[in-house]
């Protein structure tokens, strides 16, 4: 098996973790927090709490943790065809 596919199989898995991470972190917050109801809502900047933890925090975490992973984890692959030595 080519080394590259390898590489973008590892890759594959690390974005859908991260997917399912960002859901969970999400699906958490906005449940967890909003099912409460509306007169118990404490304020962050001027939002619900679970939206600004679920929403606005949840995507600068994401945002982050994905520059860190493609500058650290990822690996740049060339696409062209790698000829064979003899």
């Amino acid at each position: 098996m080519d080394a590259r596919f390898k590489i973008a199989h590892r890759e594959a898995k690390i974005g859908v973790g991260l997917a399912i991470a960002h859901f969970l972190w999400w699906f958490g917050f906005a449940y967890g927090l909003g099912s409460r109801p509306v007169e118990e809502y404490t304020y962050i900047l001027g939002f619900p709490d679970w939206f600004f933890y679920s929403s606005i925090v949840g995507f600068v975490l994401i945002a982050l943790t994905i520059v860190v992973i493609a500058r650290f984890f990822l690996t740049e692959v060339s696409f062209e065809e790698e000829e064979e030595r003899e």
